[in-house]
């Protein structure tokens, strides 16, 4: 039997919620240790007691089933207690990159309609200031306070403990039952919420498993944030597989080797423009006094594969996933090609279509379109936004927005994105949220915000700008407008300043052609200059 039908026939489809897989996996791993943050260490009973230790917090709070609690928190011990502690009585998470601040902070907490907030103190005032935007208070009935975070609001309170020995009972949840509801970046329009049931993180768990090889006993160590699929994902395979899941604070290129060692790890995970980075500091005697086997590497050039694998000692694996659909694409690392993503997956299928979403032969570019023969293997929709759930999940076919290209052996590679968003450093941005910060300075009559590729892999973000008539504008002017009002990870790196823009006879920015133009030798470039963002 393979793993993944082991998976299948171990967990049967009413065991594939959180409360069941703690309450299993509890009785039969008991004291061995399955998650690691900083200096807190909780074996798989502790686990399951935080998740119904943190359940009776929640519903001393008045959370209830079906209740959104939003979470701006970092990879810390908390995370994981509010996670649990939400999917033990049934409430959904609402994860919130720690970057995310000004308007679209503003919105993703009135779309999901949160009732209660945590959140690091450091972001408090990021949180308070939303107050005075547009719209009025942000509808938040209370925010939990980690760390010391002094404020006169009276929803504030401090992060509270477990009330002594009372603890909640599980809800009766379904696979189909929303777990989180994880905010992507918009392609021509707002962040949307896209609900994660509990079904979904299993089979996330179950094929990264199967692809990785892991066993029962590794130690599994991420240094990418709790609040995206990939450390998420992370904590369910260590979870079903028996494993242990370490938690760095983030990503430290001069850190990351030693961490690995210090923990003993066997496994990690790498992301695109890690890589590169990695690869360009001074070797040490750390780059293979590691145990690591394997990383699960998605989006990494090809180019970096063997070089990555030779200097430090362990292979990377590519694949295909998305926010809202699976581990769709792969191949173990037997059967990888450089340059593919791999091959389908059991219990999937894809296709390459065109603009009518008819299927086109192999090695013809076209949007790549997903499904799942396993009910709740992918997101069940966008939160609160029926018509972009119809959109993308149209003709029984998730739209990825992603155009790849299918060779005549069934590996998939992937081209560009059909989609108005950038990936810079592991970030989805949405260039129309970027757009509207860029239009809200007086100055600015038209501005257009798209990728242009990094020389470390992946994008960077990049904005042309026509002035209002008699404005001016500088560089720097604009950085100093922006930050506030941006994640530092979305602010653009190259600004031009144009007369006008290419556009149709309707209009609509051409924003192809502004890609093909890329930087020139007068885009001003703010690493270049030297110019350091505020984070």
């Amino acid at each position: 039997m393979d793993m993944l039908t082991a998976f299948a026939h171990d967990f049967l489809p009413a065991q594939r919620t959180v409360p069941e897989l703690l309450t299993r996996q509890a009785q039969r791993h008991g004291q061995r240790t399955l998650f690691v943050a900083g200096d807190t260490r909780w074996s798989y009973a502790d686990a399951l007691d935080q998740a119904r230790a943190y359940g009776a917090v929640l519903e001393q709070a008045g959370i209830r089933t079906g209740d959104r609690v939003a979470l701006l928190c970092s990879n810390r011990i908390e995370f994981l207690q509010i996670l649990l502690g939400c999917a033990w009585i049934g409430a959904v998470t609402v994860p919130i990159n720690t970057a995310s601040k000004g308007a679209q902070l503003r919105h993703i907490l009135g779309n999901s309609g949160a009732r209660l907030l945590v959140t690091e103190a450091d972001s408090l005032p990021v949180v308070l200031a939303l107050d005075q935007l547009e719209g009025g208070p942000v509808p938040l009935e209370t925010i939990w306070v980690l760390g010391q975070g002094n404020s006169a609001d009276t929803r504030c309170a401090a992060y509270p403990a477990p009330p002594g020995p009372e603890r909640a009972s599980a809800a009766a949840l379904r696979p189909g039952d929303t777990l989180a509801i994880l905010y992507t970046s918009g392609t021509t329009g707002l962040s949307k919420g896209v609900c994660c049931p509990h079904g979904q993180f299993f089979w996330w768990g179950a094929h990264t498993s199967t692809l990785l090889g892991l066993v029962e006993g590794d130690v599994l160590l991420t240094t990418l944030p709790l609040f995206h699929t990939n450390a998420m994902n992370a904590f369910f395979q260590a979870l079903m597989m028996g494993a242990t899941l370490v938690v760095e604070k983030r990503f430290s290129a001069s850190a990351f080797w030693a961490a690995l060692v210090r923990h003993q790890a066997t496994v990690t995970y790498v992301l695109g423009a890690m890589v590169p980075i990695l690869l360009s500091k001074d070797a040490t005697p750390d780059d293979k006094a590691h145990r690591v086997r394997i990383a699960l590497a998605p989006g990494v050039p090809p180019q970096f594969h063997a070089e990555f694998t030779q200097r430090f000692g362990l292979a990377l694996l590519d694949g295909y996933g998305s926010t809202e659909s699976n581990f769709v694409i792969g191949a173990d690392i037997a059967e990888q090609r450089p340059g593919t993503m791999g091959k389908v997956r059991p219990g999937f299928e894809a296709r390459v279509v065109d603009d009518d979403d008819n299927e086109l032969p192999p090695g013809t570019p076209g949007e790549l379109l997903l499904r799942a023969s396993e009910p709740y293997a992918f997101a069940t929709g966008y939160f609160g936004m029926a018509d972009k759930t119809v959109e993308a999940w149209r003709n029984l076919w998730f739209h990825t927005g992603d155009r790849v290209m299918c060779d005549a052996d069934g590996y998939f590679s992937f081209m560009d994105r059909l989609k108005d968003a950038i990936r810079r450093r592991g970030e989805n941005i949405s260039s129309y949220e970027v757009e509207q910060v860029l239009l809200s300075h007086p100055a600015v009559e038209v501005a257009a915000v798209f990728p242009v590729k990094s020389e470390m892999a992946e994008d960077e973000v990049m904005t042309t700008i026509v002035l209002r008539a008699g404005a001016t504008l500088d560089e720097i002017e604009l950085m100093k407008f922006c930050e506030p009002r941006l994640s530092y990870f979305a602010v653009p790196r190259y600004v031009e300043f144009l007369p006008q823009l290419p556009a149709t006879e309707n209009g609509k920015i051409q924003k192809f052609k502004l890609r093909e133009r890329g930087v020139t030798p007068s885009t001003w470039d703010r690493e270049a200059a030297g110019y350091q963002l505020v984070r």
